[in-house]
């Protein structure tokens, strides 16, 4: 299949729709292809009910369209086994979830390496358990590009570390994180390691067995699928040795006055009716995804990202948070227009038909490194093109003669 971001854009009905429309708030959430639309319609109009002990041809069906999908999700991250995949709402879920299971056997004084580029949802969890459990945190810092300082991992990664959890890309810079160094380092003394993956999943399948991580979390609003399903996958001897955390249906062997046994995972960590036809709608995005010519897509967001950091650095009055260069990054840009706020730039781009988002991106660590309190970011999905740079060009110097 050749590239052609123009055909790609028909495809999604709220952009073909309306050519005026700029959307570069992609690292929030992606746009649904019209194949994943017509999955959820399917499912829901002609498959809807409820999954597992259901006898009936529908129930059955239903189960087996669930998981189908969960195979989608091996085949997308190149996971060893379907079984390894559990299901949860979205990748705040999926690293809470692992947290608690994980976080249940350990003790005060064991370690946990965090970053200062964590999403809020990979960095409060672990102050949480903290908390509970008297674990240390180590939080390695920002270099100064604004990458995260792998230099300082000797120093961090101590014996008594148990776990690295660490961001695959920064969801404002777009910074990539060099997984291979972060493994060795944590193989070195035993630790394990889980990646907050929301990022990086909408652009490409992923290969989990060659980053060689230990778990991996990600959303399916993020990479062209429904909301309100996200992925955790944990390779398999880890994830059978991990307690339940939600407890009900669907989740037990069998329950007495006296004690509960617990079903065997994925199925221990999925307590209650799982998100079934938004799994359904994310297999359809990842199976829609898998047939794209990635390589074609990466250089084209590469492009478009090279492009708009060119031109934001030559205004004189913008600073850009983060590398200004395209090397081991996501087309994801964060900056500041000097003298104005962030959310009064996005509005004045907004009225304008360009969509872009402002505020602290659930990362006021990151920015409080960079003196500032908030950014506006640009991200770009593969769906994009130069006029919607064009567009955010015209609209910063329309901004600029507004807001000042």
């Amino acid at each position: 299949m050749s590239f052609d971001p123009a055909a790609l854009r028909r495809q999604f009905p709220l952009l073909a729709g309306d050519p005026e429309l700029h959307y570069l708030d992609n690292a929030a959430t992606a746009q649904l292809p019209q194949a994943v639309l017509d999955a959820l319609v399917a499912h829901e109009t002609h498959a809807r009910a409820n999954v597992q002990r259901g006898s009936y041809p529908l129930a059955e069906g239903a189960t087996e369209a669930y998981e189908r999908a969960r195979e989608s999700v091996r085949r997308f991250l190149n996971a060893g086994r379907a079984d390894e995949v559990v299901f949860t709402s979205g990748t705040t879920a999926a690293i809470n979830v692992f947290a608690h299971a994980f976080g249940a056997r350990l003790a005060a004084g064991d370690e946990i390496v965090i970053t200062r580029a964590e999403h809020h949802s990979n960095f409060v969890p672990w102050q949480l358990l903290r908390e509970r459990r008297g674990a240390a945190l180590r939080v390695l810092p920002l270099a100064g590009d604004g990458r995260i300082d792998l230099a300082r991992l000797a120093e961090a990664v101590t014996a008594r570390c148990r776990l690295i959890a660490i961001t695959h890309a920064s969801n404002v810079t777009g910074a990539l994180t060099d997984l291979a160094a972060v493994v060795s380092a944590a193989r070195a003394v035993g630790a394990r390691v889980l990646v907050d993956g929301a990022q990086a999943a909408q652009h490409g399948p992923l290969d989990v067995q060659r980053l060689g991580v230990d778990a991996y979390a990600f959303s399916g609003h993020k990479c062209f699928g429904p909301n309100g399903v996200g992925v955790l996958w944990v390779r398999r001897e880890l994830l059978e040795s991990l307690p339940p955390v939600f407890a009900g249906g669907g989740m037990v062997g069998r329950v007495s006055l006296e004690e509960t046994t617990f079903a065997d995972a994925p199925a221990r960590f999925e307590a209650g009716t799982p998100p079934i036809a938004q799994a359904v709608g994310l297999a359809a995005a990842l199976e829609w995804m898998l047939s794209l010519p990635w390589a074609e897509i990466r250089a084209h967001e590469e492009r478009l990202a090279r492009r708009l950091l060119a031109a934001l650095a030559g205004m004189d009055d913008v600073a850009i948070l983060g590398p200004r260069e395209t090397r081991e990054r996501l087309p994801i840009v964060a900056f500041n227009l000097r003298g104005i706020h962030s959310h009064d730039l996005t509005q004045v781009l907004g009225d304008g038909g360009v969509c872009l988002r402002g505020g602290h991106h659930c990362a006021q660590p990151l920015h409080a490194a960079f003196g500032v309190e908030a950014s506006v970011r640009a991200s770009f999905a593969l769906y994009n093109d130069d006029a919607d740079i064009d567009a955010l060009i015209a609209g910063l110097a329309a901004a600029r003669r507004t807001l000042r």
